[in-house]
């Protein structure tokens, strides 16, 4: 996998961009216990994004102050994609005390310092581990948590009712450094847990003004334990089985569950074509995201 000087460049800004935003939106507050999302209030949304910032220290940081204890590094290694839950709700029940939105916006901004920090001049695609011993680049490790700035400001901001606004190229970053650098890198048993939604191979490509065109592949073929060495990345062709056209926003809180597949389709912001279409559906089924 390959990123370039400039995406790395533009990566870093991203984060630190999308950290400063979500502060500001933080302040803006009334009450901290305004719902958020359904499970959460603002400040414990708040204090998810602080618990997830400190994660990625302990991920991107190379010292002995960035190391997780027995507990959390066990639940690390154990999590997939729907588990999740429960490597977050470890984080906050035992890393994150913290609920005053002041204190958790200082806490988040110097830990977002911190990786920044610890992974400035570094190769962007050095691999590091992930959950479920999966594998992704640094690049990859940023980009995932300004998507989660990003979702997450979403979700505070309708719960307060400000506005809230995603750059389109910096949420494009999710699925090219983030989700096809896991891929490239090993997801391990990230998709352990999700069924065999098809036994043929399905190619999805997927197309955006600001991402690199790829084609994902799952091979519902192959067996093997769980969904291990079964989801792959080609270059487009022209006989893929479904094009996807999406605006990165849009497809982002789609697949984290923010906004309807029926929506996102109905404004144009994911366009869905090709010789076989129907598949997709079984496609999303293997390769989805948490909801939380």
């Amino acid at each position: 996998m390959h990123v370039a000087p400039g995406k790395w460049v533009e990566a870093r800004v991203a984060l630190r961009h999308a950290a400063n935003r979500f502060a500001e939106l933080l302040s803006a507050v009334p009450d901290p216990e305004v719902p958020a999302t359904r499970s959460w209030s603002v400040a414990q949304t708040a204090a998810h994004m602080a618990s997830l910032a400190w994660a990625c220290t302990t991920i991107a940081g190379t010292g002995p102050d960035a190391t997780r204890d027995d507990v959390l590094d066990k639940q690390f290694g154990a999590t997939n994609v729907d588990n999740v839950r429960d490597f977050n709700d470890l984080l906050l029940r035992q890393y994150v005390e913290e609920r005053d939105l002041a204190a958790l916006t200082d806490q988040l901004l110097r830990d977002v310092t911190t990786v920044l920090e610890t992974t400035d001049g570094r190769d962007p695609t050095e691999a590091v581990d992930w959950l479920g011993g999966s594998r992704l680049p640094l690049a990859g490790l940023l980009a995932h948590l300004t998507n989660e700035l990003h979702i997450h400001g979403w979700d505070i901001a309708r719960g307060i009712r400000a506005p809230w606004t995603i750059p389109p190229a910096d949420a494009g970053m999710f699925f090219e450094l983030f989700l096809l650098g896991v891929i490239h890198f090993g997801y391990g048993g990230l998709l352990d847990s999700t069924p065999r939604a098809s036994r043929r191979r399905i190619t999805v490509q997927f197309r955006s003004r600001y991402t690199t065109p790829a084609t994902i592949v799952l091979d519902g073929s192959l067996d093997g334990p769980g969904n291990r060495d079964r989801v792959t990345v080609e270059a487009p062709r022209p006989d893929n089985d479904v094009r996807l056209s999406f605006h990165p926003p849009s497809l982002n809180l789609m697949l984290f569950g923010r906004l309807s597949a029926a929506r996102v389709a109905l404004t144009g912001k994911v366009v869905v074509w090709g010789p076989r279409p129907w598949l997709l559906p079984a496609f999303l089924r293997t390769l989805h995201m948490p909801n939380n």
